[in-house]
C-alpha cells in the first residue's frame, strides 16, 4: 500500500455519482469531474433515450475526446456503440443524438 501517492499536488478523484450535475438540455446533462488550471477539462455527459443536441456542437477552442461508456452515441452522421472512441478536431462539429440514451466521457485537452 503507498497512501503517500494521495499526497501529491494535484493527485485528483471524484465519484462521478457525487459530481454535480447540470441540466444542459432537456434529457442531457453534464457532470464537471475536473478542470485544470490551463483549462482542460474532463466531464460525464448522460443522455436520455431520444434526447438530441438542439444545434451543431462546434470543437472550439480546441478539439473533444469522447469515449461511448454505455448505450449508444449518434454524431449525426452514425451511431457508436459503447467501447468506441471518438476525436473531434477543434473546429469541427457534430450533432450529439442518443435513440437508446448513451453515457459519455468526454475530455477537451484545450479546454
Amino acid at each position: 500500500m503507498h497512501p503517500e501517492i494521495l499526497d501529491q499536488e494535484g493527485y485528483t478523484s471524484v465519484s462521478v455519482a457525487e459530481a454535480p450535475v447540470r441540466e444542459l438540455f432537456p434529457g442531457i446533462r453534464l457532470r464537471p469531474l475536473w478542470t485544470s488550471p490551463a483549462g482542460a477539462h474532463a466531464n460525464v455527459l448522460e443522455m436520455d433515450p431520444g434526447s438530441s443536441w438542439p444545434r451543431r456542437d462546434v470543437h472550439e477552442p480546441g478539439p473533444e475526446e469522447v469515449y461511448v461508456v454505455e448505450g449508444t452515441f449518434n454524431d449525426g452522421a452514425r451511431d457508436y456503440p459503447a467501447g468506441t472512441f471518438l476525436h473531434a478536431p477543434a473546429g469541427s462539429w457534430h450533432v450529439p443524438a442518443s435513440a437508446t440514451g448513451c453515457t459519455l466521457f468526454v475530455f477537451y485537452p484545450e479546454g
